[in-house]
């Protein structure tokens, strides 16, 4: 019932329209062209100026002959680096770049499927279920722009994200939180051919510090990562300052709370051998969320792969996404499968087939 073509069209203008986080704001304004051309009223948030981007939300309401508690079509419109100046390619069948940028799949796969499902209801004029469509900055690096959402334009109580990797029909149904632990340890600077005596190396302490810590894989449901080790002085300098970034995530808050502070206490011990300083901050970015599997937003969704003939799949996920923080204002969500793959590279892919089943799974969640 969709039109392939215009769907492959729509996702090749979109991913050619630059929109890495913070600069969203052209997508935005193309999105609400869109909608407008459909007949909807669209409203937009400040969100952006909340974290620095140029861009809003989007979001617009389908009052449907079918009644039944709004819905909540989701994707957010902003891409990693390398994200501008996106020149699409299509072989036998599937969607990549010539290497040089991401695809941008993720997620304006999710977009282009949603907006194409929403064009064929209103020129079929096919009876459909009340519901919002929801277009967000800022996901990446955070999830900025719905924690910056005005909260106020949403009627919904529960969300469909159309934002993971994977067949079209797979189900997370929950994901981890997420703990930054943003540290300096300061020693103290000395000449480091004359008295290195005399100083305290940063960088070494902080080397002590990570030597004790547990990381990678915790455990079957959480993780931990050091992103960053910086320290940058001449060699004859003793280093006064090393910076010091990780990550915890964990589907389980104790386990959390536990590891984000395991990874603190080890630089501690490790300043507190040398006489050094530890300055430490503990940031809760976004917390776990988990939908029970016989919840019936996800039987709705398991039932719209029954009709269509997807494979059927419900699994816990390993990264954050818009659902993590829809949860925070009492908004049960979930995230589908968009058949995107090799998300945040430059050998990122999206199957022209996946793209059709994408909008064809939006187009039957909304009229069933």
């Amino acid at each position: 019932m969709i039109n392939e073509k215009r769907l492959l069209d729509t996702f090749m203008e979109y991913v050619g329209i630059d929109s890495e986080t913070k600069n969203e704001k052209a997508m935005g304004e193309r999105l609400i062209k869109d909608l407008k051309a459909l007949g909807f009223e669209v409203q937009t948030d400040k969100a952006g100026e909340g974290f620095g981007s140029n861009g809003f939300n989007v979001h617009a309401y389908l009052e449907g002959e079918l009644g039944g508690e709004p819905t909540i079509m989701c994707a957010h419109m902003d891409t990693v680096k390398p994200g501008n100046g996106i020149k699409p390619i299509v072989t036998d069948g599937v969607i990549h770049t010539d290497g040089s940028t991401i695809l941008a799949g993720d997620d304006k796969g999710g977009i282009a499927a949603i907006m194409e499902a929403v064009r064929v209801i209103k020129e079929k004029k096919i009876p459909c279920r009340n519901t919002e469509i929801l277009f967000t900055i800022g996901e990446e690096g955070g999830m900025n722009g719905v924690k910056n959402m005005d909260y106020g334009m949403i009627k919904g109580k529960e969300a469909l994200v159309f934002d993971s990797s994977g067949d079209v029909g797979k189900i997370i149904n929950c994901g981890p939180g997420q703990i930054k632990i943003v540290a300096t340890v300061i020693g103290r600077s000395a000449h480091a051919g004359l008295a290195p005596e005399t100083g305290i190396s940063a960088i070494q302490v902080a080397a002590k510090g990570i030597a004790k810590m547990n990381l990678l894989r915790i455990d079957e449901e959480t993780t931990c990562n050091i992103g960053t080790l910086k320290a940058d002085y001449a060699t004859n300098i003793v280093p006064e300052k090393c910076e010091f970034i990780a990550e915890v995530r964990s589907r389980n808050l104790d386990k959390l709370n536990a590891q984000a502070a395991h990874i603190r206490d080890c630089l501690q011990a490790a300043c507190d051998e040398a006489g050094a300083t530890l300055e430490a901050e503990l940031r809760t970015n976004y917390v776990s969320y988990n939908v029970p599997e016989d919840d019936e937003l996800i039987q709705r969704v398991n039932a719209a792969s029954d009709r269509l003939g997807y494979k059927k799949t419900v699994m816990k996920g390993g990264g954050g996404s818009d659902a993590n923080v829809m949860q925070l204002h009492g908004i049960k969500a979930i995230v589908l499968g968009t058949g995107m793959t090799k998300v945040h590279t430059t050998a990122e892919t999206l199957k022209v087939e996946d793209l059709n089943r994408c909008a064809e799974l939006a187009l039957d969640l909304m009229t069933h």
